[in-house]
């Protein structure tokens, strides 16, 4: 329709008639353009809430790299009621002792345990190395891995320990050691250590269960992710123990920062040195 006959032949009119649709078409423009923004920003953020979700499960979901397991890593203790055994064993219940180790339990006097001894005998307070697999029987253990072409190396404190890995076996004579001796090898994704030959002068945890010097055990890393490792033990002592036994499954995360490093562990500084503040851990320093 024209605009005169709209506005009934008045000229005036046609100027508010302007004016007023002019007016209602700018502000549908605006609404336009405010919906539309609106939505564009709803729409971006939701993009950007879903990039960061899919970041962070691609984060988490990063898959391990093949046979390696190589860095710093670091017990992941279960939390709350019940687990307090895991700071000083390697399972909850007691093992399958044989008479022999039996006798030498109950002459042992921990300082960790259901029953902590304040005039301890652990071997540990005379500042002689920890071994295996008493080494993970701890909170806060951790260890250090560095993967050569022909051996593992790891570092637990000051700790060395070499796990050969280019394909000898174990030697026929035996000569005990604190760490023992170490052969290891990929089972698909699982890397496998056998040690034997390991000192029985130490105990297998920090609540005095011994062991002998036929002591052989099986050690199971598998890399369940990047940042996961999962370590199973299977413990074989026809002296100290009736049957092979597995201990509970230990689950070590990795340290991602490029400082991260293994503690020294200076057992000297600990017991000797006051101006380190650190104290064996007797029940009445506690």
């Amino acid at each position: 329709m024209p605009v005169r006959e709209a506005c009934g032949g008045n000229p005036a009119e046609g100027v508010k008639f302007h004016a007023r649709n002019g007016l209602r078409s700018g502000n549908q423009v605006a609404s336009s353009l405010a919906l539309a923004a609106t939505l564009g920003f709803a729409l971006s953020t939701l993009v950007l809430a879903q990039s960061t979700e899919q970041s962070s499960a691609e984060k988490e979901s990063k898959p391990a790299p093949a046979h390696d397991i190589s860095g710093t890593w670091a017990l992941r203790a279960p939390r709350g009621a019940g687990f307090d055994w895991y700071n000083y064993a390697l399972m909850a219940d007691e093992p399958p002792m044989t008479p022999w180790a039996e006798e030498k339990f109950k002459a042992n006097r921990p300082s960790f345990g259901p029953h902590p001894q304040e005039d301890s005998n652990d071997p540990a307070y005379s500042c002689l190395p920890n071994g295996v697999p008493r080494v993970y029987a701890a909170v806060q253990a951790s260890m250090q891995i560095v993967q050569l072409p022909t051996r593992t190396i790891m570092l637990f404190g000051r700790g060395l320990r070499e796990i050969y890995t280019e394909g000898r076996g174990h030697p026929k004579e035996s000569h005990p050691l604190w760490m023992g001796h170490s052969i290891g090898r990929w089972d698909g994704d699982t890397f496998v250590i056998d040690t034997v030959d390991i000192s029985d002068i130490n105990w297998l945890d920090r609540m005095g269960h011994p062991h002998s010097n036929r002591l052989h055990l099986i050690e199971r890393f598998r890399r369940v992710d990047y940042d996961t490792m999962t370590l199973d033990l299977t413990i074989d002592d026809p002296i100290a123990f009736t049957r092979t036994w597995n201990a509970t499954q230990r689950t070590f995360r990795l340290r991602r920062s490029p400082n991260d490093r293994n503690a020294e562990g200076i057992c000297e500084d600990a017991f000797l040195n006051e101006a380190y503040g650190l104290k064996p851990k007797l029940p009445s320093r506690k």
